[in-house]
C-alpha cells in the first residue's frame, strides 16, 4: 500500500488535486488552477498559477484567519484573505512556480524572503549527520509564525487604516479643489486602500499627491503602482535633490526643506507649505 493512501491530507506531492480527499498537489502537467478558478466569487480575479501552499491558502485560509482573528466579521476576513494573499502567498506561488517578477534581468537579488530562508534549512550537499525530519519541523514553524505575522499585521495594522484613507479621500476636496490632493490625519500604510478604494469608487480625477506628518510635513507623489518610484505626478523637475535655501530659491516656497532626487517625495516645515508644494507641482505638471 502506499504511504499516502493512510494520509488524512496530503499537500505538494502526490500528483493529485482533489479537494474531497483532501490531496492538494500542484506538480501535474495538467495542472492549471489560480484562484480565480478555485474561489470562483467576484473580486478573486488573480489567474497566477497556484502552488500547494496557494491552495491550502484557498480551501482554508478564510477559516484560518477567523480561527485567529475570531472578532473578524466576514467583509474584514475577505478585506484580509486578499491582501495576504496579495503580499504573502502569492509571492510564494510565484516562486515555486518559477513566475518571473519581470522580464529584465534584476539589478539586485532578494535572498532573505521566506522561501530563501526555508531553503537554507535544506541540508547542504557537503553537511554531514543532519537530520532531515528535524529540518522539516524548523521549516513548518518558520513558515507558520510568517503567516501567522502577517495575519496579524493585516488586522491590527493595515486594515484599521482602510477608514483613515477613506476619510481623506472623502475630504480631498477640502483640501485642495483639485481633488487631487489628500491628507493623511496621520501616518498609515496608505497605498493599497487607497488603490482599492479608487477603483471601487471610480474616484475622479485620480489623486496624485499625499500630505502627512512625519517629523516635518511629507508631500508625497502617488506611485503608479504600489513599491513604485514612478509617480502619477511627480515633484517639478527643477526642485529635484535641493534642500533649505536651494529649494526656496528655485521653488519660490518658503521653509521648503527638500525634495528627493527622484522627485517622488519632498519635506515642509508646515501643513500649509505642504499643500502649496502638492499644489505648485500639480500647476507645473498641467503646464507641460
Amino acid at each position: 500500500m502506499n504511504i499516502l493512501d493512510t494520509c488524512d491530507i496530503v499537500v505538494d506531492v502526490g500528483g493529485e488535486y482533489n479537494p474531497s480527499k483532501h490531496r492538494y498537489d500542484h506538480h501535474m502537467r495538467d495542472f492549471n488552477e489560480s484562484i480565480s478558478t478555485v474561489i470562483k466569487k467576484p473580486g478573486y480575479d488573480w489567474t497566477m498559477k497556484l502552488s500547494s501552499a496557494g491552495l491550502i491558502y484557498c480551501h482554508f485560509g478564510h477559516e484560518i484567519i477567523k480561527h485567529l482573528i475570531p472578532q473578524a466579521n466576514d467583509s474584514d476576513v475577505e478585506l484580509i484573505f486578499k491582501h495576504i494573499y496579495d503580499t504573502l502567498i502569492k509571492e510564494v506561488d510565484g516562486i515555486d512556480n518559477g513566475v518571473l517578477m519581470f522580464n529584465e534581468e534584476p539589478v539586485y537579488r532578494i535572498v532573505t524572503d521566506l522561501s530563501s530562508r526555508v531553503k537554507y534549512l535544506n541540508p547542504e550537499w557537503n553537511s554531514k549527520d543532519i537530520n532531515v525530519d528535524s529540518q522539516f519541523l524548523k521549516a513548518v514553524e518558520l513558515t507558520g509564525q510568517e503567516l501567522v505575522q502577517h495575519i496579524n499585521y493585516a488586522a491590527y495594522v493595515w486594515l484599521p487604516a482602510r477608514s483613515i484613507v477613506q476619510e481623506a479621500i472623502d475630504k480631498r476636496f477640502e483640501v485642495d479643489p483639485s481633488g487631487e490632493i489628500i491628507e493623511l490625519l496621520q501616518f498609515v500604510p496608505w497605498s493599497q486602500h487607497l488603490y482599492a478604494i479608487e477603483k471601487e469608487q471610480n474616484v475622479q480625477p485620480p489623486l496624485k499627491f499625499v500630505i502627512f506628518s512625519s517629523d516635518n510635513y511629507r508631500v508625497r507623489g502617488i506611485p503608479v503602482e504600489p513599491n513604485s518610484f514612478v509617480c502619477r505626478l511627480s515633484l517639478p523637475e527643477p526642485w529635484g535633490g535641493l534642500r533649505d535655501e536651494k529649494l526656496v530659491s528655485v521653488s519660490g516656497i518658503k521653509d521648503a526643506v527638500f525634495v528627493h532626487s527622484k522627485r517622488f517625495v519632498g519635506g515642509h516645515l508646515t501643513r500649509e507649505g505642504a499643500i502649496t508644494m502638492a499644489r505648485k507641482a500639480l500647476e507645473l505638471g498641467k503646464a507641460v
